[in-house]
This record gives C-alpha cells, structure tokens and sequence, in this order.
C-alpha cells in the first residue's frame, strides 16, 4: 500500500539529520521524494519505499 503523501508535508524521521533536526517538509513528489530539512535548508531526494519505512509520524498535512 501506497503512503498518500502531499506537497507541504512536514514529516518527522525515525533518525535525525547530522545538523540535529527531525523535521522535514516534503518538496517533490514522485518515484523519489523531495525533502528539505526544516532546521538547516539542505534538501534530499529519497526512492519512496525507503521514505515510507522511515518517516515515524506527520507533524503537519499539506494544502493539495
């Protein structure tokens, strides 16, 4: 099953990005997801089935 994830998702990860946050905002969408780290601007790109196992909660939905 497919997560149904929106532009403008603030997702929080299982593990922190080396800078120390835990929240990312979701930027593309697609076979690889878009993230930007919301504590220090750097943004990812992930294949979306390692995204689905990683993200632990939704801290905020998306507009769309």
């Amino acid at each position: 099953m497919v997560l149904e994830l929106k532009l403008g998702d603030v997702v929080r990860l299982k593990k922190p990005h080396p800078c120390g946050g835990y929240q990312w905002q979701v930027t593309r969408l697609g076979a690889d997801i878009g993230l930007k780290c919301l504590t220090c601007q750097h943004r990812v790109l992930l294949p979306r089935s390692i995204l689905e196992r990683r993200i632990k909660e939704f801290i905020s939905r998306g507009k769309v």
